[in-house]
């Protein structure tokens, strides 16, 4: 591939990118020379559900599925329905601003190309430019929300809403007890 036609689909991956929406054009300039091409072969491992979250990824070239793989041989050999990412799309954003394990399998359909964005680009991007970091954060802090609210309703439908608010609680209080 040429070397425009590679910085050409990087710029359409970060001008297209729905989490970086909110960032201006060269914002989002500033945030692309700190990711990392990486490449990978089809049917290839980009991470494993429970892994440490290091970073997260833009699609440049390729498919990936994010599956939940069994990882103990108490859960069955069954792998449950997977989304298919394609490029601009990106994954894995969470492990960036919060400490968390994956909560997917990411696998290969295709071989790809991917942007890898790690925490220690987060660092630099904070140091750099403390605007752009913020805004970084305010997409996570958004997502991470939303994510809260739609697992707060689904615990509601299949328990009940005393439940949902009792599970709420006590991961505040488990963070609370953390920090002592």
């Amino acid at each position: 591939m040429s070397k425009f036609k590679r910085i050409k689909q990087q710029v359409d991956i970060v001008l297209n990118s729905r989490f970086i929406k909110n960032l201006s054009p060269s914002e989002r300039y500033e945030f692309l020379q700190l990711c990392h091409r990486r490449k990978y072969k089809e049917g290839e491992f980009v991470f494993y559900r429970n892994d440490p979250g290091t970073g997260m990824y833009f699609i440049e070239e390729g498919k990936i599925e994010l599956t939940l793989v069994p990882q103990t041989e108490q859960e069955t050999d069954e792998v449950v329905e997977g989304f298919i990412l394609e490029p601009p799309e990106s994954f894995g954003a969470l492990s960036i601003g919060y400490n968390l394990r994956r909560r997917s399998t990411a696998k290969c359909l295709t071989d790809c190309t991917l942007l890898g964005f790690f925490k220690p680009d987060f660092e630099v991007l904070r140091d750099r430019h403390p605007q752009i970091a913020v805004k970084f954060l305010q997409t996570l802090t958004n997502i991470a929300l939303r994510q809260l609210e739609q697992a707060t309703i689904a615990i509601e439908e299949i328990a009940d809403p005393m439940t949902a608010l009792k599970v709420q609680f006590e991961a505040y209080y488990e963070d609370q007890k953390d920090d002592e």
